[in-house]
């Protein structure tokens, strides 16, 4: 069912193989950013436009989910193969970025492909944790969240160290690194803790497809849903707004060495420890109060930074905002798990797809408002992420005591 070369050697654990794979295929996500300045330059484009790059994989991450979903490819095939895949397949496109884009047309579409690309990397990764690690999917599935959140960082640093290099040189080096990545799940393989594709034929398929519709109909996965949702409306505006944070207040000159791109780094880079953290407190406890907590921490983070900015010592804000940072992410590795098992385990990969899918067209929103706003209101735009944890936390609290109460009728 899976190959023996890596699950023979247990020098390194399978969910520490797929958290490195995670970040190595996800490199390929922010690479276009990383070249950001030479880009303006050299096609004579704005900011704006770059943030349209940005937006181009997100539409293809949520276009390739929902094919993933609705085809139930995630339930008819094997996980490590649509991985491996994929990451040769976003390697190739995100390489035929820097070959072939001559402008922004052109540039679009390629960034698109390796958003579509990337909806057989990170989804396929969560469904192989529980292939691997059914027991504790929590404390796996943060190290994959953790590997993710530094993923979306890595091109900066390829470029910081590749300063002198031309800007296709370090996007090349994503795929390379995605190569890799893939290259490991292969070899890895298939956990023993899911049923055989062999086993489900076209019935489990077709049964895959119809848990697209039927998953909301579980209120435990609903439930997971609601949370994840309203984390998401907060966390890739928050990423993305980040940068601006630090310009317009004091902490741009706490560091001065580390200028507004060192200190961002830190302030996202501090989700990676927020989710190992959450994952280790799901050793002693559930999932859900781990997920509930952090959600309800990013969201009182949020609601003090609207109220208190202008007035906060740097230290205290930098201190805000670090504690803002490892929260806002904490939680997202714990849903999938509660998602994960409220499903059955023949449609794991279809349900997370779909759920994902959907969490990634609330980003585009969320985005798009707090960055015309921010432009609009300023700081105080922050606003507009307040309302993510409150729906979260209202929504799951009310699906499961609906449940309960439904229960003792």
């Amino acid at each position: 069912m899976h190959n023996p070369p890596l699950n023979a050697r247990r020098w390194i654990s399978p969910s520490a193989v797929i958290a490195v794979a995670q970040l190595l295929g996800t490199s390929l996500w922010f690479s276009a950013n990383s070249a950001a300045q030479d880009l303006a330059h050299a096609w004579n484009i704005g900011e704006s436009d770059i943030g349209w790059l940005t937006s181009a994989v997100q539409a293809g991450f949520i276009t390739g989910t929902l094919f993933m979903a609705l085809a139930a490819m995630a339930d008819r095939f094997r996980a490590s193969r649509i991985f491996a895949l994929s990451a040769i397949a976003g390697a190739f496109f995100n390489a035929c970025f820097a070959w072939f884009s001559h402008g922004l047309p052109d540039a679009l579409l390629y960034r698109f492909l390796v958003g579509f690309s990337l909806a057989g990397i990170y989804p396929l990764g969560m469904k192989l944790i529980v292939s691997w690690e059914p027991r504790r999917t929590g404390m796996a599935l943060a190290q994959l969240v953790a590997m993710l959140t530094l993923g979306t960082a890595l091109p900066h640093l390829l470029r910081a160290l590749g300063a002198g290099l031309p800007w296709q040189t370090v996007i090349l080096a994503s795929s390379v690194l995605a190569l890799i990545g893939g290259g490991l799940i292969y070899a890895l393989g298939e956990g023993p803790h899911l049923p055989s594709v062999r086993s489900r034929g076209d019935a489990g398929a077709a049964r895959g497809r119809a848990a697209v519709l039927s998953a909301f109909n579980a209120r435990p996965f609903r439930a997971a849903a609601w949370g994840y949702f309203g984390h998401m409306w907060e966390l890739y505006a928050f990423w993305t707004i980040v940068p601006i944070l630090v310009s317009r207040t004091a902490l741009a000159h706490l560091a001065p060495g580390w200028g507004v791109s060192g200190v961002s780094f830190a302030i996202i880079g501090a989700g990676a420890l927020g989710c190992i953290a959450g994952g280790m407190l799901t050793r002693r406890f559930d999932c859900a109060p781990v997920a509930l907590g952090a959600l309800a921490i990013s969201g009182t983070c949020g609601l003090i930074f609207v109220l208190s900015w202008p007035v906060l010592p740097p230290l205290s804000l930098a201190a805000l905002m670090a504690i803002w940072g490892a929260s806002v992410v904490a939680d997202s590795p714990q849903f999938s798990a509660l998602s994960a098992r409220s499903c059955p385990a023949d449609m794991v990969g279809s349900a997370l797809a779909i759920q994902t899918s959907i969490g990634f067209a609330i980003t585009v929103v969320s985005i798009s408002l707090s960055t015309e706003l921010l432009v609009r209101m300023g700081l105080n735009a922050v606003w507009l992420l307040i309302p993510g944890p409150i729906v979260g936390l209202a929504g799951y609290v009310l699906t499961v005591r609906g449940g309960r109460r439904a229960a003792l009728a």
